[in-house]
């Protein structure tokens, strides 16, 4: 594993344990070169994924991607990471036994939005702002108004 700090690929494993939903082993890792301490996480991939943009233009399924988009959502949010990471999971763990290489954009945003809405209401608005691509405040009155009837 080559080193984030100065790029040596003489890093050497120092302590791993599995994660809290034991999904993920978590190595802690220090460079030979310059002495950095970093984290690395190996899970298990099934099978290569792909995603189907809205244009139609396809490209491969990225988890960094999608933890980055669910973060920024939960950004000043007290959520604890362990629950973010297992929801995270759980995502992928769908699209993967789907049964199909591919998946749509749509369905993703869409597994994202159903955990979202179990984690945090706020997050799940923010998420749903960017998804939906809300351009004015009345777009976010009409989402919560259609959410409360969901909910009646």
């Amino acid at each position: 594993m080559r080193c984030p700090y100065c790029a040596n690929p003489d890093t050497q494993v120092k302590d791993s344990r599995p994660t809290e939903d034991s999904h993920a082993i978590r190595r802690r890792r220090v460079c030979n070169g310059c002495g950095g301490r970093f984290t690395t996480f190996e899970r298990v991939q099934l099978r290569e994924l792909t995603v189907i943009k809205k244009s139609g233009r396809k490209v491969v399924f990225e988890r960094e991607k999608l933890s980055r988009s669910v973060y920024t959502a939960l950004r000043k949010r007290s959520i604890e990471t362990e629950r973010v990471e297992r929801m995270i999971s759980g995502i992928v763990r769908q699209l993967e036994s789907m049964g199909e290489s591919e998946a749509t954009s749509e369905q993703i945003g869409q597994y994202v939005m159903d955990g979202l809405k179990e984690l945090d209401d706020v997050a799940f608005v923010r998420f749903a702002s960017v998804y939906k691509n809300f351009s004015a405040a009345d777009d976010f009155r009409s989402f919560l108004s259609d959410l409360e009837v969901d909910e009646s």
